[in-house]
Formats: C-alpha cells, structure tokens, sequence
C-alpha cells in the first residue's frame, strides 16, 4: 500500500470517480454504435471484450479493450496527476469495482481484466507490461482466453514485487481476488474440461 497522505474527503473524492469511470459500459456502448445488436442478447450476455468479438466484429472487440483498459488507467493517472499515488490506487480499485459491478446494470458487469491491465500498466507500467506478456503467454499456450486472464490476474502481486513495486502488490492480490470470483464459472469449464479454446465456435 501507498503511504496515505490524503485525507478521507479525497480519497472518498476519487473513489466515486473512479467507479464513475469504470461503470460506463463500453461493450455495450460499442456494440450498439457498430449496430451489433444488444450485447446482453449475445453469447455469453457479459459486456466485455471476449463476448464483444463473439458479435463477429474484431474492430469492436479491439476498441471495446482499448475503453476498458482506457478507463482504469484515465483513472488511476487522473487521480495521480490532481491528487497523489494514494488516491490513484484508490481510483484505480474503484474503476475495477465500477466495471465489474456497474450499478446502472444492477451490479452485473464485466470479468475486469483489460480494466485490471489498464490500471496496472497506469499505475506501473513495467507490471503492467508484465502482466500483458503474462496473459499472452498463457492464452497462446493454452489457447484459452480465461487461463490467460487468470494467470496474469495472478501474477500482477509477484511481478510487482519481483520488479520493485511492492506499494501495488495488495493491490494486485485485490483485483486477483475479484478476478478470479468473476471468472468462477469459467474455473468450473476448465476443471471440468470444457472451456471453449480461442476461435472455437
């Protein structure tokens, strides 16, 4: 953790920004833009990324990862740049909050994992970078997108500490934490066999 130099008024501050941030629901957003349909009524019915390129549109799918990554990140550098590094960790767990449990979609929102490397590569980006080779690495191996977001999720707190950012590692083991809840049901397919590869139909 930072050293905590704002008051509780500030960090209150950005913790309601950042979930302002992280809420808006870029797939959904997206898909309607490109005139894909309801992205509630496709696949897997989730807003982010992976069900966004289900739409068969890999430009909505691609810009859909640049938003949610682009949240996190405007968050946790917002909030660094007008406040301090306590407030962006703030942010930037609350943008992550945002966008897993919208309260516009009645809390049911998206896994968080271009949000989570968003605000990784923002609030340290040699982590961060780390964690993208990370979930490459593991979806390329594996050709399982979630495996690839479960092993980067879980290795943001070791990169953090093995590259000298130990400030980020709670962090880390926090948004770990919520990603891999967000992905329990994927945990069960791949325990039992059954999670879809990439580009498998």
């Amino acid at each position: 953790m930072p050293v905590i130099e704002s008051s509780a008024a500030v960090l209150i501050l950005w913790a309601v920004i950042g979930y302002g941030l992280g809420s808006v629901p870029f797939g959904m957003v997206v898909t309607k833009a490109f005139g894909l349909g309801n992205l509630r009524e496709i696949g897997s019915g989730n807003i982010g990324t992976t069900n966004v390129l289900r739409t068969g549109s890999k430009a909505a799918a691609a810009l859909t990862l640049l938003l949610d990554g682009g949240k996190g990140a405007a968050a946790v550098l917002l909030a660094r740049f007008l406040a301090g590094e306590d407030a962006a960790q703030m942010a930037g767990l609350m943008s992550f909050l945002g966008h897993c449990f919208p309260v516009w979609l009645g809390f049911k929102g998206g896994k968080g994992v271009a949000t989570f490397l968003g605000l990784m590569l923002a609030l340290a980006w040699p982590v961060g970078i780390a964690c993208c080779l990370t979930w490459l690495a593991a979806a390329a191996i594996s050709r399982i997108s979630s495996m690839g977001a479960l092993v980067s999720a879980a290795s943001g707190a070791v990169w953090a500490f093995v590259l000298g950012y130990q400030p980020v590692a709670l962090l880390a083991v926090l948004l770990a934490a919520v990603v891999y809840n967000r992905h329990s049901a994927n945990i069960a397919r791949l325990r039992a066999g059954t999670e879809p590869r990439i580009g498998q139909k």
